[in-house]
């Protein structure tokens, strides 16, 4: 249920082309359903703009299918992040419109239109190619939110020139995500390049010292690019939506 579909009720009602009862049928969806392990937002998108997203990580496949089933059920698209493979073959056999990429560990229902967001698109920079998980999942995000992408792939800090090779493309773009493992340092290259927002992602890729993320998450909190703000290690979706929102902001005011 969102904004479009309950204008399109209340104008049915007014018009009298639908009935109080059948509006209060349609209307009993809101603002959420109860599934005894789960309560299922169905306000979200009369909120933030885009249904509530399901978390597979730590959950069962019966509860992401329930989930998922909940929000398919009143016509939503869905989310569904952190699914391994195990249980992505389980909830794609009950629900068989749903698409799954392995290396994003997203899978997806479109159901309804996803309306375009910003007359921009977004630059998902990566500094290597063992980054392409993260970025597979904020390209997958980004997709669902209606948010065009630009891809500029391994042109991480050991060789420059790649990147000042693509500066067209970051610049010309309305936001710029960066993800980077190692010491994380592609960001602050990026944020001295481009006068936009530049949401910076580290990854868990790295030898020891990295400490899984640790190392790159304090370099770009530490960045001498001014402004460029970080999202946690890993958390392709977390920069999509933060790209979204500022896009959507713009859109709005």
């Amino acid at each position: 249920m969102n904004r479009d579909r309950v204008r399109e009720l209340l104008e049915g009602v007014r018009q009298g082309g639908v009935g109080v009862d059948d509006a209060m049928v349609a209307l009993s969806d809101l603002p959420y359903a109860e599934l005894g392990y789960a309560t299922v937002d169905h306000h979200r998108a009369m909120r933030q703009g885009v249904p509530e997203v399901v978390f597979g990580e730590g959950k069962s496949a019966a509860q992401v299918l329930g989930i998922a089933r909940e929000l398919a059920r009143t016509g939503q698209n869905v989310l569904i992040t952190r699914l391994d493979e195990n249980k992505a073959t389980a909830v794609i056999e009950a629900l068989p419109g749903l698409v799954y990429s392995p290396m994003a560990r997203v899978a997806t229902l479109e159901q309804s239109p996803i309306e375009p967001l910003g007359s921009r698109p977004v630059a998902l920079v990566s500094a290597g190619t063992g980054d392409s998980p993260v970025v597979e999942e904020c390209a997958l995000t980004l997709r669902m939110l209606g948010v065009a992408v630009e891809r500029v792939c391994d042109v991480g800090v050991a060789g420059l020139h790649r990147v000042l090779a693509k500066r067209d493309v970051v610049a010309r773009a309305g936001v710029v995500v960066v993800v980077a493992g190692m010491e994380g340092a592609l960001p602050s290259v990026i944020g001295g390049l481009v006068a936009g927002p530049v949401i910076a992602v580290p990854t868990s890729v790295g030898y020891g010292a990295s400490l899984g993320g640790l190392a790159a998450l304090a370099g770009m909190l530490s960045s001498c690019a001014s402004g460029v703000v970080v999202c946690n290690v890993d958390n392709g979706f977390g920069a999509a939506f933060a790209a979204a929102r500022i896009l959507r902001s713009r859109d709005k005011y």
